[in-house]
């Protein structure tokens, strides 16, 4: 099997596995020549991910507002990769410094300039990829990875 069938056969067993495991929709195929191989995004049923600063920004927002703050699901990057292959630093940044940190048709719209939980989805949002590991069963696990350090959450 040649590299290039290799790719698009992962890719399919992960773009499978969010659609049809996960309920995702608008899954795309992102290509684009500075990246080392193609990226996947889409939207995933609910929201994934809440950065620990947002997460303070929201509870503020709600306790000033008093009532719940809708968490809408937001596109996501995905990595498709194979466990047995090795992937070094220099080769994530590359995927890193090759994309926004907004999937295409995700564009932020801040409907409240003062609401700060909301910057969150656009000018704050850092850049994050969901790395969907295959395993040789055809088994996907997911881990998040950020473009620098997030500090952990506070439970």
């Amino acid at each position: 099997m040649s590299a290039d069938q290799h790719l698009q056969a992962l890719t399919k067993v992960v773009v499978n596995n969010l659609e049809n495991q996960h309920d995702w929709t608008q899954v795309q195929i992102h290509s684009q020549d500075n990246l080392p191989r193609p990226l996947l995004y889409g939207l995933p049923p609910k929201r994934l991910y809440v950065h620990p600063d947002e997460q303070i920004d929201i509870i503020k927002a709600e306790k000033q507002l008093n009532k719940r703050v809708p968490q809408e699901p937001e596109l996501e990057w995905v990595l498709p990769l194979h466990l047995a292959e090795k992937w070094s630093i220099s080769d994530f940044a590359a995927v890193f410094d090759a994309i926004t940190a907004i999937p295409p048709g995700g564009e932020f719209v801040n409907a409240n300039e003062d609401a700060q939980w909301q910057l969150w989805r656009g000018p704050k949002r850092g850049k994050r990829i969901l790395l969907a590991t295959v395993q040789d069963d055809s088994t996907v696990t997911y881990y998040w990875m950020h473009n620098g350090l997030v500090k952990p959450r506070q439970n």
